[in-house]
């Protein structure tokens, strides 16, 4: 959700980007619950729903595959078990009540040592999720911190460890480079060509021997497809579900898979994939809805093709860098195109205008500091996430509200 950041720097409130599919979609029969189980022999899906977890099977003619991803710890234990991801709705209350914790707790830590963990904040990942978690992250702790009277701006410590070179690869080095001076003017260290290797409650470590007091790490640097998918009895690649022109499961005729857990052949581009991008996926989903209602009435199907616009990204404080049709945009006109393609894109209009609406309040008065949601203390909203693909969305709404 690229909204994710604004929620968790305080920019957004946290219901009004998500919308619940039972208004969304009159017409259809919403069943919440965890994928247990695809049986594309017999044309059934187990699934668990409620508190009781009781198994329910749901047989079809049709099944769109929209399972999507997860976040990649790379087997690494201390990053599942201590890392904050940045993927749901969830993950971003959770990042915005950890960061309010800590200052919280450094305002009356004595012990300077501990002090410094508390408010050095590592994120992993230079590419689009990392970028604009890290300068959001950035802008909220330092209009945050004049409400703590005993911190100062010297104390902060707001790091990026990338991998590569050049942060935003995606948007050429001419754009990643003006990122990079941005975020280092505004107080960001941005390490290059390293990674984190692992991490303790209170120190992350670098693959180059750097080791860093800090007790957070937001961990953006990159996904895996849906681990149910490998357990399919169709061809994969990389984890994906491989998909022919008409985003069909070869083999398996009633079986169409679309999103991040999908291999989406680009028929103008022989040999390549179309990347798993938000716009992507919503393309996929029109087309596999118009080839099932032509598959039912014994129409032609429709190829996939889809050439990409363009990318944005929103780099903190009114300042954005975007490459749409070849062309490349920085500072505030690049922003002001963030925010204005993303509320288009946004469902519902009363959701856009709770959006706008809120926008304008953040260019009025400053961030809201209440820590209202500790999802640390609350029940586990890991075990309750669905993998269904939009499904979740709504589950993590009902949720929400529930808190």
């Amino acid at each position: 959700t690229p909204m994710l950041h604004e929620i968790a720097a305080s920019d957004l409130e946290i219901t009004n980007i998500v919308n619940p599919l039972r208004k969304l979609l009159r017409r259809v029969e919403v069943l919440v619950g965890d994928v247990k189980q695809i049986d594309l022999s017999n044309k059934r899906v187990l699934i668990s729903r409620g508190y009781r977890n009781d198994s329910q099977q749901v047989d079809y003619d049709h099944l769109v595959i929209a399972l999507g991803s997860i976040t990649n710890f790379h087997n690494v234990t201390a990053f599942s078990e201590l890392a904050l991801a940045m993927k749901s709705l969830p993950d971003a209350i959770r990042l915005r009540a950890h960061v309010l914790r800590h200052l919280e707790d450094a305002n009356s830590e004595s012990n300077s040592i501990d002090r410094q963990s508390l408010l050095t904040f590592v994120v992993a990942g230079g590419g689009f999720a990392g970028v604009e978690t890290v300068a959001a992250l950035n802008d909220f702790v330092r209009e945050a911190l004049p409400f703590y009277p005993n911190l100062c701006e010297e104390m902060l410590r707001v790091m990026l460890v990338h991998s590569g070179s050049v942060i935003l690869p995606e948007l050429g080095e001419s754009l990643g480079r003006y990122t990079q001076k941005v975020l280092a003017r505004r107080g960001v260290e941005v390490r290059f060509n390293t990674r984190v290797k692992s991490m303790t409650e209170n120190s992350v470590f670098l693959v180059d021997g750097v080791a860093i007091p800090s007790r957070t790490l937001v961990w953006t640097a990159g996904t895996v497809p849906n681990p149910l998918i490998l357990s399919l009895p169709c061809a994969n690649e990389r984890g994906r579900i491989r998909v022919n022109q008409f985003l069909q499961v070869p083999d398996w005729p009633d079986v169409w898979a679309v999103g991040d857990c999908a291999f989406v052949p680009d028929i103008r581009n022989p040999g390549k994939c179309h990347p798993p991008t938000a716009q992507h996926a919503m393309r996929e989903g029109r087309v596999v809805a118009q080839n099932i209602a032509a598959a039912l009435s014994g129409r032609p199907l429709k190829s996939f093709s889809f050439k990409t616009i363009g990318l944005l990204a929103s780099i903190g404080r009114r300042t954005g860098v975007a490459r749409v049709f070849g062309f490349n945009f920085s500072g505030f006109f690049a922003w002001w195109m963030w925010r204005t393609v993303y509320l288009s894109k946004l469902p519902g209009l009363d959701k856009k205008i709770r959006v706008a609406f809120d926008w304008t309040l953040d260019l009025l008065f400053p961030k809201d500091v209440c820590a209202v949601y500790d999802l640390d203390q609350s029940r586990d909203f890991e075990k309750d996430k669905i993998q269904l693909g939009a499904v979740e969305v709504f589950e993590a709404c009902a949720q929400v509200e529930r808190v």
